[in-house]
């Protein structure tokens, strides 16, 4: 990829960054939620790194709330979720 993308993309994403798009794997369209399990709004710096590292793309402008981001999961997003949850597992014993 130019211009430096691949390196970001393969980055692992953090903690919260996996938890925002975990919650996109199961979606129809893969659409990521604005708002978590507990009602809270989702930090639009995590959904900003995700965006940057193109795990997460904008999927359409909220007309009433122009300011949300509403995003869905990408195919990289959907593996960089994959691949650092399998690296966080635990060794069988």
């Amino acid at each position: 990829m130019a211009g430096g993308s691949g390196a970001e993309t393969a980055a692992r994403p953090t903690r919260a960054e996996r938890a925002y798009l975990r919650l996109g794997l199961d979606q129809p369209g893969g659409k990521l939620p604005l708002f978590d399990s507990r009602g809270q709004r989702i930090s639009e710096q995590t959904i900003r790194a995700c965006l940057r590292r193109g795990w997460a793309e904008p999927w359409f402008k909220n007309p009433l709330a122009p300011d949300w981001l509403v995003c869905r999961l990408t195919a990289a997003g959907a593996e960089a979720v994959r691949a650092s949850t399998l690296r966080s597992e635990p060794a069988a014993p």
